[in-house]
């Protein structure tokens, strides 16, 4: 993972509910964001050329781009194109592959971006991360977080249910990665970040303990905030650690050795409970799995189409993803045959503990 940029830590705006969107040209007025109403705006199939559809009328200097695949061919297309001309900033408007593509394009040209989520899949929203495909592999590229970010609950209502749940997958996931970090800092000396463990921690906590579901527009606020939370602590610190630990070499596993098997909020769940059964914590796991349980997120290879020798291969080489990263996989160090045992016993207390 490269060093993440920092240069600007946190948005100067964030707006969460119901109607926002009504109000992205008031917040592109702000002078620090464009002191001339020249935006590109970026969108991708769907919900985002709808959306720019109906804010084009108090745009008039911005020109539309629209962006598909989340690929970096697609991102640096999208960098070519806006040197055709003088912009202030990017307004990225759509889901996760939408906003990663308006995120390293903009970064690349120094311009200032303001996020419009229409989904709430991951922490991608405010995050420094681009997470893009290149030759069939996806890959995570270092990127200035949004200057603002908005969040319109009527348009993630409309969206695909799935997609927002997989969101909550993301955020809980932070709970093993901050055990993970941690775990490196009592094994290694790794330096953690206080500021940075406390935003990713907060967002997750009040996710995994929060009533509500999809239906209630206070538990939605509530993750979307969550995953604003997360993007702004791996910014404070200047690397992914808050958010990304063995939870996430086991997605970036499962997406390389068996490409579109689900997504990343889904896979980064249930990689973050197989890691704090690993890890030996029967109240977190227990804690996180009711919640993955309660959201209808898999939490066994086989409810995202994996069989059990195919999540072990994953296991197994899911610390090659990240050779920097020190979690409890690399700390455990399982032959195949430990990771298919200590599989085993996770499936069983899921099946007979945990509904």
């Amino acid at each position: 993972m490269p060093l993440l940029a920092r240069t600007v830590l946190t948005p100067l705006h964030i707006d969460v509910r119901r109607g926002a969107v009504a109000d992205l040209a008031a917040i592109l007025a702000d002078g620090r964001i464009s002191a001339g109403g020249d935006v590109a705006v970026v969108v991708g199939p769907g919900q985002g050329e709808q959306i720019a559809e109906l804010i084009r009328p108090s745009l008039r200097s911005a020109d539309v781009f629209t962006v598909a695949g989340g690929t970096l061919q697609a991102a640096d297309d999208l960098g070519s194109k806006l040197r055709a001309r003088s912009y202030d900033a990017v307004v990225g408007i759509g889901g996760g592959k939408t906003i990663d593509v308006a995120k390293y394009a903009a970064t690349r040209r120094g311009l200032p971006m303001v996020t419009v989520a229409t989904s709430l899949a991951n922490d991608g929203i405010a995050s420094p991360v681009a997470s893009l495909v290149s030759e069939g592999i996806k890959g995570s590229y270092g990127v200035h977080i949004p200057i603002a970010v908005i969040v319109d609950l009527d348009f993630v209502e409309s969206g695909p249910e799935r997609h927002n749940r997989a969101g909550i997958g993301d955020a809980v996931s932070n709970i093993s990665a901050l055990a993970d970090w941690e775990l490196a800092r009592q094994v290694r000396g790794e330096p953690v970040d206080g500021l940075a463990a406390s935003l990713a921690r907060m967002g997750a906590e009040a996710v995994l303990n929060h009533p509500g579901d999809m239906a209630d527009d206070a538990f939605v606020t509530v993750l979307a905030e969550a995953l604003i939370s997360s993007g702004l602590a791996m910014a404070v610190c200047g690397t992914s650690r808050p958010a990304s630990g063995g939870c996430h070499e086991i997605m970036h596993a499962v997406d390389a050795l068996f490409p579109g098997t689900a997504s990343h909020g889904e896979l980064a769940g249930l990689g973050a409970l197989f890691c704090t059964w690993l890890r030996g914590d029967r109240r977190r796991f227990t804690e996180m799995s009711a919640c993955l349980a309660r959201h209808q997120l898999p939490r066994l290879p086989a409810e995202v189409g994996l069989t059990d020798d195919q999540f072990v291969e994953a296991v197994q080489f899911a610390p090659a993803t990240r050779p920097d990263r020190y979690t409890i996989l690399e700390h455990l160090a399982m032959s195949p045959t430990e990771t298919r045992e200590r599989l085993a016993d996770y499936a069983g207390a899921i099946r007979d503990h945990c509904g």
